[in-house]
């Protein structure tokens, strides 16, 4: 398996992390009775709970376009040292994303945020730079 598939599984492991934190932690701020029901009376995520659910949907943004660009990468064979490092990119910045959202670190987790985003292009790139 190349290293672009081996970070698109690495992504999805970090997709199911966002989703368990945001779920977990919603659960504890408003118990089982309200969500183990039909949700019908909207309840905000408040502080550290709304955090982790910002950074959730933040990263269903980004997840769908990096998945498209490794499988394109991988059927057409173009992979390369744009989609390798490209990659290994994004997901280094999506794991230190999550962790700086939460703890409301400004200008580091828009860095993070910056260093997926090239991740992504340049895994794209590679496409064409064959």
């Amino acid at each position: 398996m190349t290293f672009e598939l081996w970070t698109l599984l690495g992504a999805v492991l970090l997709g199911l992390i966002h989703l368990s934190l945001s779920s977990f932690l919603y659960k504890a701020q408003e118990g089982n009775a309200y969500t183990v029901g039909p949700r019908d009376e909207a309840r905000p995520r408040q502080g550290l709970v709304g955090r982790f659910h910002r950074a959730q949907w933040n990263f269903l943004e980004t997840f769908p376009l990096f998945a498209a660009c490794i499988l394109v990468v991988h059927v057409t064979g173009t992979s390369g040292h744009l989609s390798t490092w490209g990659a290994g990119l994004y997901l280094g910045g999506r794991v230190l994303y999550l962790p700086l959202y939460a703890m409301g670190i400004p200008w580091l987790r828009t860095f993070s945020w910056n260093f997926a985003t090239l991740g992504l292009v340049l895994v794209g790139v590679q496409v064409f730079a064959v």
